[in-house]
């Protein structure tokens, strides 16, 4: 026994180290969809930090239900517990302030130009919503105008790709335990591994 804990015991450690912080601290999450297009696209593998502070603007994987079965999804932190949220012809504010949001500026430059149906010429549902949206973020009923109030102990998160994601505006706001942890770092394709802004 001496002898085998000799050999193998520093391999033994560190194999349970890692298991043990993969329980508790880190896990791989995969893209599902283009709702945060082009930040993320789908089928990428990402690296998940939990236990972190949830800041705005973050990127988190969260827990929702969708017809009675628990689903992983990934979107962005737009409003913090107890902010003001309102959009108006796409400029976003939070607690009536101003915030710019770099993030969109890819798509929202390609909705200016054609209403983003070359970006969507793979999806023709994609292209029918993006035809009909008076702006690149409206809410659930196509208001390009609105205001959001998010309760304490909640969160308001967004999708990158405004027209085709399914996020707080249809949902509802994510309580912090449905909250699984924040997006740290893309391990997957090999020609875009590197940490996720």
């Amino acid at each position: 026994m001496k002898k085998f804990m000799k050999e193998w015991g520093l391999f033994i450690f560190i194999f349970a180290v890692i298991g043990l912080s993969r329980l508790f601290l880190w896990q791989f999450v995969r893209v599902d969809g283009h709702s945060m297009d082009p930040t993320l696209a789908n089928n990428e593998r990402l690296l998940v930090l939990s236990h972190t502070s949830i800041d705005r603007s973050d990127i988190v994987v969260a827990s929702e239900e969708e017809d009675g079965k628990k689903k992983i999804i990934v979107k962005r932190v737009i409003g913090l517990p107890g902010d003001t949220i309102s959009y108006k012809n796409d400029v976003l504010k939070v607690n009536g302030k101003v915030v710019k949001e770099p993030y969109l500026e890819t798509y929202q430059k390609l909705f200016k130009k054609d209403k983003l149906q070359s970006t969507y010429s793979y999806n023709a549902l994609f292209q029918g919503l993006a035809e009909k949206a008076t702006a690149f973020t409206t809410d659930a009923n196509g208001s390009a105008d609105f205001t959001i109030t998010v309760p304490k102990g909640q969160y308001y998160l967004l999708g990158d790709d405004r027209i085709v994601s399914r996020d707080s505006r249809e949902v509802g706001t994510f309580k912090k335990k449905d909250i699984i942890g924040e997006v740290k770092f893309r391990i997957w394709p090999f020609n875009r591994i590197g940490t996720v802004q």
